[in-house]
C-alpha cells in the first residue's frame, strides 16, 4: 500500500507532518479530514536510495544449490573482502551484486536482509541449506563465538578448494574411459548396423557356406537392427533400478559395499572418502565446533553409507566416554550383506544372458556361463568382504592427535596423505585404461575382420576356381 507525506492544520491552527497509508490520494485526504485536520499538502512518499534498491531486486528461478566451484569463489572472495577489514553486510552486498542470476544470488539477498533484520551471519547462512550447509554454518558459527570470523573464513575457503580439487580429479579420471567407451559403442554399431547388412547380402548372392563365427556376427547384426530399441533401454533399467534399490537403507548401504570392493575403482572411492571426511572433520576441530556436533556433520556429508555407520559408531562410543580411535576401527569393518551379495552375482553372472537377445538356441550356454560367473562373484565378495574400509594409518594418526590434543593437525595429514594417493590412484589408472581399451577395440574390430574375411576367402576360392 502506498504512502502519502501530508501537511495538515488542526483545529487550534498548529501545522501537522506525518505519513499516512491508503490505497489512493483521495482515501487519504479522506482518511486526514476525519482526523479532524485541514489538509495543506499532500503527496506519495518518495523511496528512499536504500529501500528503492531493495524493491528493485528480483530473485530468479533457481533449483538446488550453488554448485562446488561458485561456493569456492564466493567463500575466497568473502574471506579477502573480511580481511581487509570490510563490514560483514556490506561484503555480502557486494558479492551478492557480482553474483550471476542463480541459487546463490538468491541465498544472498536473504542472508542481507536477515543480518539487516538484527540476525548474526551463522542465523542468517542457516536460513538458506541448500546452498549454506551445516558444515559451512557450523564453522561460521564457531569463528563468530571465538572472535576469529576471519581466519574461519580463510580455513572455510581452503577446505572447499581442496575438496573441489579432490572432486575434478576423481571426476576426471572417470571422463576419459567413458568417453573412450562410448567412441567404441559407437563404431561398433555403426559396423553393424550400416556395414554388416551390405556383406549379408553380398554372401547370400553367392550361396556362401558361413562359419559360425559369420554366422553370430550377423546375427548380432539383424538383432540390432531390429531390436535397436533394448541397447539404450537396458543400460537406462538397469540405472533406474540401482536408483531405485539405493532409495531404500538396505539397497544404499549395499550398492555402497558393492562398491567400495570392486578392483581399483573401490580403492580410489575409499581413498577420496577418506581424504573428504578426515579434512571435514580436521576443518571443524580446527574451528573450535564441539567433536559430537563434527562426527555428525562429518557423518552427513560423507556420501558413502559404510562410511556413515562407521561415523554413527564413533559417534555413540564417544557419548558413553571412549575415544575415537578403537571405534573407528571396529566400525570400519563390513559386514555380509545381501545386497551387496546380489549386485556382485548379478554383475557377473547377467552379462552371459545377453547372448539369449541374438540367439535363443544357445540358452543352455547362456544359463551355464551365467551360473559359473555368479558363484564366482559371490566367492569373490565373500572372500573380500572383510576388507576394513580403514587403513591402520588413519586410525593410528587419530590415536596420537588425541592423545597429543592435535587431533585437527593430524587429520589434516591423513588428508593430504589420502589426497595424493587419489591423485596417484587416478595416474595409475588412466596408464592402465588406455592399453585395455586398445585391446578391448582391437578385440572387436579383430572379430569382425575374421569374420567377414573367412567368408571373402571361400567367395575368392569359389571365384578362381569358375575362372579356370
Amino acid at each position: 500500500m502506498p504512502a502519502f507525506q501530508f501537511e495538515a492544520m488542526d483545529a487550534q491552527g498548529q501545522e501537522i507532518r506525518d505519513v499516512i497509508e491508503a490505497p489512493t490520494q483521495d482515501e487519504a485526504q479522506a482518511t486526514i479530514r476525519s482526523m479532524g485536520y485541514f489538509v495543506t499538502k499532500i503527496a506519495v512518499q518518495k523511496e528512499t536510495a536504500a529501500e528503492a534498491a531493495k524493491s528493485s531486486r528480483k530473485k530468479s528461478f533457481a533449483m538446488g544449490g550453488a554448485g562446488g566451484k561458485k561456493m569456492v569463489t564466493f567463500t575466497r572472495q568473502l574471506s579477502i573482502l573480511q580481511d581487509a577489514g570490510m563490514p560483514i553486510l556490506r561484503s555480502l552486498k557486494i558479492l551478492e551484486g557480482q553474483s550471476k542470476p542463480g541459487a546463490l544470488k538468491n541465498a544472498l539477498m536473504d542472508v542481507c536482509d536477515e543480518i539487516e533484520g538484527g540476525a548474526t551471519l551463522s542465523e542468517a547462512l542457516a536460513k538458506s541449506p541448500k546452498v549454506f550447509d551445516r558444515l559451512y554454518v557450523n564453522m561460521i558459527k564457531a569463528g563468530e563465538a571465538g572472535g576469529s570470523l576471519e581466519i574461519i573464513l580463510r580455513r572455510l575457503a581452503e577446505f572447499k578448494e581442496r575438496t573441489q580439487s579432490l572432486k575434478n580429479k576423481v571426476i576426471g579420471a572417470m571422463i576419459y574411459p567413458v568417453m573412450v567407451v562410448l567412441f567404441t559403442v559407437g563404431i561398433v554399431s555403426f559396423i553393424m548396423v550400416w556395414i554388416i547388412p551390405t556383406f549379408k547380402k553380398m554372401f547370400e548372392e553367392f550361396e556362401l557356406t558361413l562359419p559360425a563365427i559369420t554366422v553370430i556376427l550377423i546375427e548380432t547384426s539383424n538383432k540390432m537392427v531390429k531390436l535397436w530399441f533394448l541397447f539404450p533401454l537396458i543400460p537406462v533399467c538397469i540405472v533406474l533400478f540401482i536408483l531405485l534399490v539405493t532409495k531404500f537403507k538396505a539397497g544404499r548401504m549395499g550398492w555402497h559395499l558393492f562398491l567400495l570392493k570392486i578392483p581399483v575403482l573401490g580403492k580410489l572411492i575409499e581413498k577420496a572418502n577418506l581424504a573428504r571426511t578426515t579434512r571435514t572433520l580436521g576443518a571443524l576441530v580446527a574451528s573450535g565446533v564441539p567433536i559430537l556436533e563434527g562426527l555428525t556433520i562429518t557423518r552427513e556429508t560423507s556420501g558413502n553409507a559404510m562410511f556413515e555407520k562407521m561415523y554413527t559408531k564413533v559417534i555413540e562410543a564417544i557419548r558413553e566416554g571412549e575415544s575415537i580411535a578403537q571405534p573407528m576401527k571396529q566400525g570400519s569393518i563390513p559386514n555380509f550383506h545381501p545386497v551387496a551379495l546380489f549386485f556382485w552375482m548379478a554383475a557377473l553372472g547377467l552379462p552371459p544372458l545377453g547372448i539369449l537377445i541374438i540367439k535363443v538356441e544357445y540358452w543352455m550356454i547362456a544359463a551355464v556361463g551365467g551360473g559359473i560367473l555368479s558363484i564366482l562373484g559371490a566367492l569373490f565378495y565373500v572372500l573380500k568382504m572383510k576388507g576394513r574400509v580403514v587403513e591402520d594409518l588413519v586410525i593410528n594418526m587419530v590415536d596420537v592427535g588425541e592423545e597429543t590434543g592435535e587431533l585437527d593437525v593430524m587429520l589434516y595429514k591423513v588428508a593430504d596423505y589420502y589426497e595424493e594417493e587419489v591423485q596417484n590412484l587416478t595416474d595409475g589408472m588412466m596408464k592402465l585404461i588406455e592399453p585395455l581399451m586398445i585391446i578391448v577395440l582391437g578385440g572387436i574390430v579383430g572379430f569382425i575382420v575374421i569374420a567377414l574375411f573367412m567368408p571373402l576367402i571361400g567367395m575368392i576360392s569359389q571365384l578362381s576356381g569358375g575362372a579356370k
